[in-house]
């Protein structure tokens, strides 16, 4: 009886690892998919400060059409002005996402979003963030591809080697 058991239990857990639970990324809005949040690949995005990470859900960011993204950014990491080409709409997952309107980092015009709070932001509107009272997750979904400019060069970490 106890190795019937046990032949059981291994194909019950056989079953259950085979589920899926795949690690996709990227997904493809022309199929059916999903990705659980234990399988969410988070990676370095040049253009955010070294502590930023970035997940790519849905569509490729890099190309024309509809995408979907995770940001997490750990507590007191600010994003200096920059702007998107791209209308986005914001969702925030966790933490309290702060930002401000304007091309000059400006504290006092900062608005803070509490986890499910939606923020559409047109596209080219100068804007900044600040994870001002700890680490936050954003989930953005727009349609590509992804652009982001700072307001002043010397602030885009990309360029952080040039000056």
């Amino acid at each position: 009886m106890k190795t019937i058991n046990y032949v059981l239990t291994l194909i019950c857990l056989a079953s259950l690892l085979k589920t899926n639970h795949t690690n996709a990324q990227g997904l493809s809005v022309h199929k059916f998919g999903e990705i659980y949040e234990e399988n969410i690949k988070w990676s370095p995005f040049p253009a955010f400060p070294p502590e930023a990470r970035l997940a790519i859900l849905v569509g490729d960011p890099k190309k024309p059409g509809p995408y979907v993204i995770r940001v997490r950014v750990p507590a007191g990491v600010i994003l200096r002005p920059h702007l998107h080409p791209e209308d986005r709409i914001y969702t925030v997952i966790s933490g309290v996402f702060y930002i401000g309107l304007g091309t000059k980092f400006d504290a006092s015009k900062l608005k803070a979003y509490p986890p499910g709070s939606v923020i559409i932001l047109p596209g080219n509107t100068p804007h900044f963030h600040w994870a001002r009272s700890g680490s936050y997750e954003t989930q953005v979904t727009a349609n590509g591809p992804l652009g982001i400019s700072y307001i002043l060069p010397s602030d885009d970490p990309r360029n952080k080697m040039k000056y």
